[in-house]
């Protein structure tokens, strides 16, 4: 992205095409403003009040660190992405597309807006799901809530390139800055009251297995076993009786 080469040429021209494509302009300018932090740090502190009064109405047991943890968290992730992508862009200088020449910066990599978009709806979804994935429980709505903020992001992303606001590249280095973030506040935040970190259980019980202790089975073989007259003793035999004839 500093210099010219192949790649960034191929990225100009498929920002070129997708510039000039069918996606009508309403529709991308729409989903672009989803990446304003105007727009995105509100629906963030809204999730983030309503995991702090869940919080507030949990288990008392739960010490306050473990309950302020995860909004604390998310509020950083976000505040986060600016400190990053501003000293990115002044380093790789990028310019922007043809509609942003001689705008107020020429540093366009990565996308401040697709960062801003991917953690701050990304780590909301955490955060709706945190309780759930912590403790183990089954993954309620997490699949189509996680397919929802894809899809969300994916037209933001459109949207900056069809709006001629960033290359396609720009969007891609933000969503892995953006990556990044999100499973930093999944490492510091995912715990279990165990200690490890949460894992999803797909639906599956414990794996059957013998009892801690227990030794082999301690039936006796049929064979071995003593028959109704084992408890007459040998001296009960007499000359030329055989053991278990009846005495006469």
């Amino acid at each position: 992205m500093a210099d010219h080469g192949p790649l960034r040429a191929l990225d100009e021209r498929l920002g070129r095409a997708v510039a000039a494509s069918a996606v009508p302009s309403w529709l991308a300018q729409f989903f672009a403003d989803l990446g304003n932090a105007s727009v995105a740090l509100p629906v963030l502190l809204v999730v983030i009040g309503w995991a702090v009064w869940r919080g507030s109405r949990g288990d008392p047991a739960t010490g306050p660190a473990r309950r302020w943890l995860p909004p604390l968290a998310a509020a950083l992730a976000l505040a986060a992405v600016p400190a990053l992508v501003v000293p990115l862009k002044l380093w790789l200088a990028r310019p922007g597309p043809p509609r942003m020449a001689g705008g107020a910066h020429d540093g366009f990599y990565p996308s401040g807006h697709g960062a801003t978009a991917a953690v701050a709806y990304g780590v909301a979804a955490l955060l709706l799901t945190h309780d759930r994935r912590r403790t183990g429980r089954p993954a309620a709505g997490r699949l189509p809530l996680a397919a929802g903020v894809a899809l969300l992001n994916a037209g933001v992303g459109i949207g900056l390139v069809r709006q001629g606001y960033h290359w396609p590249l720009d969007v891609l280095g933000s969503w892995c800055l953006a990556g990044v973030l999100l499973a930093v506040w999944c490492v510091v935040c995912d715990r279990r009251p165990d200690g490890r970190t949460a894992r999803p259980d797909h639906g599956r019980g414990p794996k059957p297995g013998p009892e801690p202790g227990a030794g082999p089975d301690p039936r006796p073989d049929r064979d071995s076993q003593p028959g109704p007259d084992s408890s007459r003793s040998s001296r009960d035999v007499g000359p030329g009786q055989e053991p278990g004839a009846p005495a006469p």
